[in-house]
């Protein structure tokens, strides 16, 4: 397989060989594959992830296991003002 690199890429491949970190171009562009492969792995472990959590939020909501959004808030700003009239009959404010 022939490769076209730009010149910035060369660049960098050259300077990688230079510091002594590798011995030619071809273990630079080993390793950027690997890392590549590496970073795709982990993307398709992540999705499966999120898409397993999606599936369990789906069968919640089956189930009639919701939350609204806008009332949880509510009822954390109603606890917040709550806590704060309490300081403040307290003298901790």
């Amino acid at each position: 397989m022939n490769v076209v690199l730009t010149p910035d890429i060369e660049k960098f491949v050259k300077e990688q060989i230079e510091s002594g970190n590798y011995q030619d171009a071809l273990a630079v562009i080993r390793e950027g594959l690997e890392l590549l492969a590496e970073r795709e792995r982990i993307y398709k472990g992540k999705f499966q992830e999120l898409k397993q959590e999606v599936e369990i939020g789906v069968e919640a909501l089956k189930r009639g296991e919701i939350f609204d959004g806008e009332a949880v808030f509510d009822e954390l700003e109603e606890d917040i003002r709550q806590i704060e009239v309490s300081m403040e009959n307290r003298g901790e404010n």
